[in-house]
């Protein structure tokens, strides 16, 4: 794409001439309209990557605030990442759309309603205690969801917020940072691994990270939850609030430094592939800032997705459960971080009969607060992302993103199924060795006797 950027305009925001660059990188080609979740439902030019480059392209390039049109257009974009799979020029639209998010939120102002909801938002979903009491706040105006959702300008939203609000919350876990967990068993330490707690997870589904702890140190891995990180910064990020996301980043970079440069760590480890998308990028998001530019981007390169880091592993299995599961690639797994088989793989060998996902390369509609923000269009996302799972009838769904789980637990839930929906650590964790995981149990799912150590097994795996 030919661009048109003064020298000034260039070298009036640090940011430009790196998004000046990924303009010049479209050919215009259209691939990335026919993986677009929001084109193929809308139809839209404007809503498909090609028409936001275009707008973006305009705002950026003439030093332009962000106007209705464009604002419109570009919160309707689920940054799932699809079209750069697509893509065959390598077009980065990940940071070209998060240059475009920062710019609106400098330049636009929303309207009251709207800006309310996002500063509740960043003000709670990032602090595991303010998100709890807001769960357990939730609880009380779930039985008015319907009501709410008659309210002018906010209803919707705030119907789709408490929609997604579970009904309970687990207890808080005793697994919680800071502190360090040894490789059991007499294990000799093969290697020493942090882990991202992170912010909305321990709160909905601490089993997730527990689960991998046990893994982990089941095979030798020494884990640390280190003091002082916190919130990737995603949340934040995605809604433009450049600051806030650098605030939340420069405090985890810091926390994981310190364990670097102490004892070691031979990766640091995400559950939630959301959060992994935006860790393995704070390399980039720093690359400006002196101070910051050498350690973000020695986390990033250390930066692993749990089942990334599980390949790396001889994993002994001790059960063999045989169930027909679906594996929903969530899409900060399979287009932000481009893992797309080894998840699957993993479960193959672990006497799972993994099936492919029709259209899995269309997104759920979770995408961080979009089903909160888009509550329409991310409906019709989950209940098309529903149908397509049942079609492959799972005993099970696996995934690997806290995000994707709220939102296909409630599709299912919506439908009257009782399919749980369970991360694939916690599956890893139960066949080489730990409990069977809650959900299965409240799904009438039996655990199946350990046998002992199994030889490995081929990938199970069929497509629909």
């Amino acid at each position: 794409m030919q661009t048109n950027f003064t020298p000034e305009r260039l070298a009036s925001d640090p940011r430009m001439p790196a998004s000046e660059k990924i303009l010049r990188t479209c050919v215009h080609c259209g691939f990335c309209t026919a993986t677009c979740p929001t084109y193929l439902l809308l139809g839209d030019e404007l809503d498909s990557p090609r028409g936001r480059i275009y707008l973006i392209k305009d705002m950026l390039e003439n030093g332009k605030p962000a106007t209705e049109q464009v604002v419109t257009h570009i919160d309707r974009c689920l940054s799932c990442l699809s079209c750069m799979t697509t893509c065959p020029s390598g077009v980065n639209y990940m940071h070209l759309v998060d240059h475009a998010r920062a710019h609106i939120e400098e330049t636009y102002q929303r309207s009251w309603h709207d800006r309310l909801l996002r500063r509740v938002l960043a003000a709670v979903l990032p602090y595991p205690d303010r998100f709890r009491a807001a769960m357990l706040a939730a609880r009380i105006g779930k039985p008015f969801a319907g009501l709410l959702g008659a309210l002018p300008l906010v209803g919707e939203r705030l119907k789709a917020m408490l929609a997604l609000a579970p009904w309970s919350l687990p207890g808080r876990s005793a697994w919680e940072g800071p502190q360090s967990f040894p490789a059991a068993g007499g294990e000799a330490r093969a290697k020493r691994v942090a882990i991202l707690s992170g912010c909305a997870q321990p709160v909905l589904d601490p089993a997730i990270n527990e689960a991998t702890i046990r893994l982990l140190t089941r095979h030798g891995v020494e884990v640390v939850l280190p003091k002082g990180e916190g919130c990737c910064g995603a949340l934040v990020h995605h809604m433009g609030q450049e600051h806030d996301a650098l605030a939340f980043a420069r405090r985890n970079i810091d926390a994981w430094t310190a364990e670097i440069d102490v004892e070691g760590l031979d990766a640091i480890l995400i559950t939630a592939s959301g959060c992994g998308t935006t860790i393995k990028d704070y390399g980039f998001m720093f690359r400006n800032e002196p101070a910051y530019a050498e350690k973000a981007a020695k986390v990033s390169a250390l930066a692993k997705d749990i089942t990334e880091f599980a390949e790396t592993l001889e994993l002994r299995h001790v059960r063999d459960p045989g169930f027909q599961i679906a594996y929903h690639s969530a899409c900060s797994m399979q287009h932000g971080q481009q893992l797309k088989d080894g998840p699957k793989r993993l479960l193959g060998e672990a006497g799972f009969k993994v099936r492919e996902v029709p259209e899995g390369h269309i997104c759920c509609g979770s995408a961080g607060v979009y089903n909160i923000l888009q509550p329409e269009l991310a409906g019709q996302l989950r209940e098309r992302k529903i149908g397509n799972i049942e079609r492959t009838k799972p005993l099970i769904v696996a995934t690997g993103n806290i995000g994707c789980m709220t939102q296909l637990a409630k599709g299912f839930a919506d439908k009257g199924a009782a399919t749980p929906v369970v991360h694939t650590a916690e599956l890893l964790d139960w066949t080489t060795g730990g409990p069977l995981p809650d959900k299965l149990a409240r799904a009438g799912i039996k655990d199946v006797p350990a046998t002992g150590p199994r030889p490995r097994k081929d990938m199970l795996f069929a497509a629909e």
